[in-house]
């Protein structure tokens, strides 16, 4: 009598690799629940960034000078109107984005919600932003640079400054993020 040797799996192994297969499935499923239920946390980070670097950016670029644009130098090289924290009498009030970075906050190291429309951030031209739980305030602080014996700026609060430390902080979801910039004045006689 001859006997064939049978080929295939018996039920005992096919049971082990069932168990194997569903115990790494487990693993992986648990994995990717963990990932994509943080991947919302890196979203709001990076638009929490984007919106700090554009107001950073809108501030950077802000005229930086002693005297309001508005008003005229005179002979002596005094201004008419000189820059002072604030939109102060006699500066004529403007919308942003406004026309000297001194005008973004009312006092030097205060920080002042300058990016509000309505109570929602809004862009340079006053449009709401479309993003939701998100609040910015920029600071702006006198700052001294230099090494040495050789110091750009005054320091302190005064608003005749060469040199401002910009500070933008976006707060979103418990968090904030916080971004420093530097703006110098170049044409430090007007």
């Amino acid at each position: 009598m001859c006997i064939k040797r049978q080929r295939g799996v018996t039920l005992i192994e096919l049971v082990l690799f069932i168990m194997i297969i569903g115990v790494a499935l487990a693993a992986i499923m648990g994995v990717m629940g963990i990932t994509t239920s943080h991947s919302a946390d890196t979203l709001r980070s990076k638009q929490a960034l984007m919106i700090a670097e554009g107001l950073l950016e809108e501030v950077q670029l802000a005229r930086f000078t002693r005297c309001d644009p508005s008003g005229d130098v005179d002979a002596g090289g005094n201004c008419t109107i000189p820059e002072a924290w604030g939109q102060a009498a006699p500066e004529p009030v403007g919308a942003r984005p406004y026309d000297n970075v001194n005008d973004y906050v009312t006092a030097a190291n205060t920080a002042v919600a300058a990016f509000n429309a309505g109570g929602a951030l809004a862009d340079a031209n006053g449009r709401v932003m479309n993003v939701t739980g998100y609040t910015a305030t920029v600071a702006l602080t006198p700052e001294a640079v230099g090494p040495g014996g050789f110091q750009v700026g005054a320091g302190g609060t005064a608003a005749d400054t060469d040199m401002l430390r910009i500070r933008i902080t976006v707060s979103f979801d418990n968090q904030s993020l916080v971004l420093d910039g530097y703006r110098a004045r170049y044409a430090p006689a007007i």
